[in-house]
């Protein structure tokens, strides 16, 4: 039987996961975080969809045997390839999965065209067609698949005139369009959201999806008779390949310092 005090499983293809932890941990104190980067495996976003279910499954079965009571998949490419067949091939565990802000950047947009930064993964999946379809028809979508901004962002560039070069090859052409709305459709991304909105401008809306993803993992516990009722336990970190920046930007991010148990291998 599932208790309140088990912990939350949150996985990612590296740290970009983090990001979304960051938001849980702010929105739910009470609650431990078991989190997992497949960093033997990044980046996922050129992957076949095939192997991202097959990593998100592997990953699933470890959160499952370290006793967590749901599962955020915090990587949007994972999320398009993986969700539904977690879903299905674990109907009695909550996943809560990521996926571009397309809605609110629709909402948001007052010239109404908004920058999508996501992977090919999330564009070429029927998850992102489907929010196109629903939220989209009214306003123009300017995407970009940032290659190499994954690998860049997990070697520890987050600022610094090389990476900004980088990005504003990607953001001033959709500035130049007319792009007033930018959403962050990877979780990685968040990490240099900073020097984003530094090339964007004050004018701009730079929308991360993470709290939002906080406040629906908050709903789904709340409707199970979840959430802890007090200090669960101490976060765990586990990776599959090797540290590289891992440990420094986890705590950079989280402001506590963070230590990786165990390389698992999938």
């Amino acid at each position: 039987m599932t208790s309140n005090r088990q912990p939350i499983g949150i996985f990612d293809s590296g740290i970009g996961g983090l990001t979304a932890a960051y938001a849980i941990i702010q929105q739910l104190p009470n609650e431990q975080i078991v989190y997992f980067g497949d960093t033997a495996h990044l980046p996922y976003g050129p992957q076949p969809a095939a192997a991202i279910r097959a990593y998100s499954a592997k990953i699933t079965e470890f959160l499952l045997r370290q006793g967590c009571k749901a599962i955020v998949v915090a990587c949007n490419t994972a999320t398009a390839a993986a969700l539904n067949y977690l879903r299905e091939r674990w109907p009695d565990v909550p996943f809560i999965g990521m996926e571009p802000a397309v809605k609110p950047g629709a909402r948001a947009t007052l010239s109404g065209k908004v920058g999508v930064l996501a992977t090919n993964g999330t564009f070429k999946s029927q998850r992102y067609a489907s929010l196109m379809h629903r939220y989209a028809k009214e306003v123009e979508l300017l995407e970009n698949p940032c290659s190499g901004l994954v690998q860049r962002i997990e070697n520890g560039l987050l600022n610094g005139p090389e990476m900004e070069t980088f990005l504003r090859g990607i953001l001033e052409p959709m500035l130049a369009a007319g792009a007033d709305t930018f959403v962050l459709g990877c979780t990685h991304y968040p990490f240099v959201q900073p020097l984003i909105e530094k090339i964007t401008g004050p004018s701009a809306t730079v929308i991360n999806p993470a709290p939002a993803i906080a406040r629906q993992l908050q709903r789904v516990l709340e409707e199970r008779q979840l959430l802890s009722p007090e200090l669960a336990g101490a976060h765990r970190f586990y990776i599959s390949g090797e540290k590289g920046n891992f440990e420094r930007l986890a705590s950079g991010l989280l402001g506590f310092e963070v230590k990786v148990e165990a390389q698992v291998v999938l």
